[in-house]
């Protein structure tokens, strides 16, 4: 056996190159050439479930962590400690995200979360402190809301990147995804609805994407935004943009900010070569050491999923700090409802549009997102 083939969907050309390099470098370690392929994002799910089917599945698979538990429900892929794989010194919300019916499939060398960025000349020129409760954010919204732009920004659409962005809000209150209709999730889409109503929020946020966000921020439209670390190297780029970054604000002091995790695991797929998946997982094992997480996280502005790894990061990288702290209470989108996750994040961005457009209060609206949830 001399290559082995690995899938995922970093189709950007720079991005593929650079995956490449490492996959091909982790190869050499192992002993193998690794035949690298990317597919579009929306693609690689069904592509996998048509592979798993005709048993032609890669002998290296990436999947975005939501992801995992709908193909480990299928048995296309082998549990990691098979191989002695370690997956020790994880964030307990990163272990959690490759773990399905208690073992461990997939390993993300380095995770994303969301944060508040806010524009560091705006606020000072309002004398506005960096908001860290809901009180101070709604004040600090309005305080830097005038013509043309807005105090605070985030992406509300009605897809699973709306539902994520409203995450923060809704855990870190207490809310859960396993029961909708409560007054803590009410409380966390009546902030997104007061934020509107007084103005402080943009309507046109019920059809952003982040990057729109991204581009409201950049533009001076807004003064605050929740945004991912993806964004830092572009920010980076404009010279006359003083920002900053904080975890997101809670509802109270003294809450704890519980924020999603995003990041693609690597798996080892069941294959009917037993020497090839020794030597994909040896790989797996090489991406996920800790000088792999450290140089992807310093390229692509993400956190080490190793604990030890990410405080040493967020010392050397200091725009990171905010995301490297609130992974480490970050929780995986199907860490609650494994499969039946998708429902419930339908049910959620359906409720913010219905509240954020004053079609339903809140709490009608989250007893709509329940019953979509539970499919009832």
């Amino acid at each position: 056996m001399t290559s082995i083939t690995a899938l995922d969907y970093y189709t950007d050309t720079t991005e593929h190159a650079q995956w490449g390099e490492r996959l091909t470098a982790c190869g050499k370690a192992a002993g193998v050439a690794v035949e690298h392929r990317s597919v579009p994002g929306a693609s690689l799910v069904p592509k996998v479930l048509q592979q798993a089917s005709s048993r032609t599945l890669p002998d290296l698979l990436m999947l975005d962590n939501p992801d995992l538990q709908q193909i480990a429900q299928t048995g296309a892929l082998t549990p990691l400690d098979r191989y002695g794989i370690d997956s020790g010194g994880f964030a307990k919300g990163i272990q959690s995200a490759g773990t399905y019916q208690g073992k461990v499939y997939g390993l993300a060398p380095t995770v994303s979360t969301i944060a508040l960025f806010y524009n560091k000349d705006m606020l000072a020129e309002a004398g506005v402190a960096v908001p860290k409760t809901w009180d101070e954010l709604k004040a600090a919204a309005a305080k830097l809301t005038r013509p043309g732009r807005y105090g605070m920004a985030v992406d509300a659409n009605a897809t699973f990147e709306g539902t994520w962005q409203f995450l923060p809000f809704l855990w870190s209150n207490g809310g859960d995804e396993r029961r909708l209709d409560t007054p803590q999730a009410a409380q966390a889409l009546q902030l997104w609805v007061d934020l509107m109503k007084s103005g402080s929020m943009s309507k046109s946020v019920l059809n952003w994407t982040q990057a729109d966000v991204h581009d409201q921020f950049v533009a001076g439209r807004a003064a605050m935004m929740v945004n991912g670390p993806w964004r830092i190297s572009e920010l980076n780029q404009d010279k006359n943009l003083h920002w900053g970054v904080v975890p997101i604000p809670v509802r109270q002091a003294g809450q704890t900010l519980v924020t999603p995790l995003g990041g693609e695991v690597w798996t080892v797929p069941q294959t009917a070569s037993k020497a090839r998946q020794q030597k994909a997982a040896q790989v797996l094992a090489c991406l996920n050491d800790s000088t792999n997480m450290l140089a992807l996280a310093k390229q692509y502005f993400t956190v080490p999923s190793r604990t030890a790894v990410a405080s040493r990061y967020a010392e050397q990288v200091p725009s990171m700090a905010a995301f490297a702290r609130s992974v480490e209470k970050a929780r995986a989108r199907t860490g609650e409802l494994g499969v039946k996750w998708p429902k419930a994040a339908t049910g959620i961005y359906t409720a913010i549009q219905a509240a954020l457009t004053g079609e339903q209060t809140p709490q009608e609206a989250l007893r709509h997102a329940q019953q979509i949830a539970t499919g009832s």
